[in-house]
């Protein structure tokens, strides 16, 4: 192939690598929903909360119901936790950078994310949100049958044994990736 028809090629091929590179913006707007969705999940804790309050005044929560109760709200923050990574670590590694460096809110782990750390992290945010949910089913276990409180202990573990998986494989790829 002669030089010139090379050159031809490459500048006809060039828009086409442009718009695959442009199409990650189509991810704004999933980023934009979970921005709401977490907004729904804020509205939910202070419902729960002026609830748990009501019920505290009331003198009608039993110390498991408020437990509970307390037990839900911290299931709400983690996924609201969980959001945030997915939100801020997902923009910063598939759609652009957010500029934020040296900005003193910065979260520590953002100035390093990439999609093997960010994996690891929703794992592990995945894990504590099953921790609450199975914490729960145990202190409510009269209220469950046998069968259900061994499947969501094994979904559990299923979780747990999954994000060992996903934590060893990317230290083999980033061992793999480090120069010796």
């Amino acid at each position: 192939m002669t030089e010139d028809k090379q050159t031809y090629l490459d500048k006809k091929l060039r828009p086409l690598p442009r718009w695959i590179f442009m199409s990650r913006w189509l991810q704004a707007p999933l980023y934009l929903g979970l921005i709401v969705a977490q907004g729904v999940y804020v509205w939910q804790f202070w419902i729960e909360l002026v609830h748990l309050i009501q019920m505290m005044a009331n003198k009608s929560m039993t110390e498991t119901g408020l437990m509970l109760v307390v037990l839900g709200l911290i299931d709400v923050v983690m996924i609201s936790n969980l959001l945030v990574m997915v939100i801020v670590g997902g923009w910063e590694t598939f759609v652009s950078r957010l500029e934020l460096q040296n900005h003193p809110d910065q979260p520590e782990w953002l100035s390093h994310v990439n999609a093997g750390v960010l994996k690891v992290k929703l794992a592990t945010a995945i894990i504590g949100i099953s921790s609450i949910h199975l914490l729960k089913t145990f202190i409510n276990a009269a209220s469950y049958d046998e069968k259900t409180l061994m499947w969501q202990t094994l979904i559990h573990v299923t979780f747990v044994l999954s994000a060992l998986a996903i934590a060893y494989t990317e230290k083999i790829v980033t061992a793999a990736h480090k120069p010796h």
